[in-house]
């Protein structure tokens, strides 16, 4: 199969909205609620940790599925393609057409990424994930520590890692700390809401 068709494959499967048709299966419309995203921390802080728990499986998988899969149809196209697939199911997730090209913030479907690329890293950034959010009680902290944390881990544990894999790292932590711009703007004024607590009604940008 032609590489692009299977990049674009890719992008319909992270364009599904896990969270937003979960939310709708329970009456709620999670753009409306708590910080209006799409993703499974919002999922949590509205529905539960059960329908966050089956929202954070789907986006993981939608992830991982088309990196270790998709290199399989696409008769030998050379790696990068792989990692296409990989960023086409992550831009998909963040910017889904079936919900206006919103979405999540692409944590738990980067992490299904690289549960396929880089499974030893994956771990580690989910290792960092956890303590950082065990420690703080803050969901953003964890997720930003962990995007920091991945190049550096892939660095470590693929010791064949060429520049490809470590720029397509180091491009997809930017872009994941730059979707939580509004969050490090609340933990810089000291508003990011904990785990437990409440927050206001959605906003357009959060």
């Amino acid at each position: 199969m032609i590489p692009w068709l299977l990049c674009l494959a890719a992008y319909g499967l992270g364009a599904t909205p896990t969270s937003f048709w979960v939310g709708k299966a329970r009456g709620v419309d999670l753009r409306n609620e708590g910080s209006g995203n799409l993703g499974a921390t919002n999922a949590f802080r509205v529905l539960g940790w059960q329908a966050a728990l089956v929202v954070m499986v789907v986006d993981v998988l939608k992830g991982w599925f088309p990196v270790w899969y998709f290199p399989r149809l696409d008769g030998g196209a050379a790696w990068g393609w792989t990692l296409a697939y990989g960023a086409a199911a992550i831009v998909g997730h963040v910017f889904s057409f079936w919900v206006r090209f919103r979405g999540g913030k692409g944590v738990a479907t980067s992490g299904g990424v690289f549960i396929a690329l880089a499974p030893l890293a994956a771990l580690g950034g989910f290792v960092v994930w956890l303590g950082m959010v065990a420690l703080t009680r803050i969901v953003s902290v964890g997720s930003i520590a962990a995007a920091l944390a991945l190049p550096v881990l892939v660095a470590v544990t693929v010791p064949t890692a060429g520049t490809g894999l470590v720029a397509f790292t180091v491009g997809l932590s930017a872009f994941v700390i730059w979707k939580h711009r509004s969050n490090l703007t609340r933990l810089f004024r000291g508003e990011e809401p904990r785990i437990g607590q409440k927050r206001p009604a959605a906003r357009a940008a959060s």
